[in-house]
């Protein structure tokens, strides 16, 4: 992957963000694999995948546990060799977000997310 190329890697990351907000399932897996590779994995505090079915699988749970909340990146994309940071925040449309996190990623020579580790940097529960 040209690393020079942050922009495309910033459509990258958006269309990630995409992901975690789609809740049609077709939808979702087309996104999925135009993102993932397909032995991609994902690790966070609480949840993990292990390639394109368990991420989609992983999102799905996301979906019926916070319905109606939605994931926003709040930095710039931060890139350097075939690594990228950026933070993000969920929570309800309108309404403060309940989870601040950052995201690493690691990036493919295809230009496609081959892990990303999650840390969750702010937990704001619901009241």
């Amino acid at each position: 992957m040209d690393m020079n190329a942050s922009g495309n890697v910033v459509e990258l990351v958006d269309r990630y963000i995409a992901m975690w907000n789609e809740a049609d399932a077709g939808r979702r897996r087309g996104l999925i694999a135009r993102t993932w590779t397909a032995d991609a994995s994902y690790l966070d505090p609480l949840l993990s995948g292990e390639g394109r079915d368990g991420i989609d699988a992983m999102v799905k749970a996301v979906h019926e546990q916070y319905p109606g909340h939605r994931f926003k990146r709040t930095s710039d994309v931060n890139l350097h060799h075939d690594r990228a940071q950026f933070a993000w925040e969920l929570g309800p449309d309108g309404g403060p977000a309940l989870v601040k996190g950052m995201d690493f990623v690691v990036l493919s020579s295809e230009g496609y997310l081959k892990s990303v580790t999650g840390f969750f940097t702010e937990m704001n529960p619901p009241r």
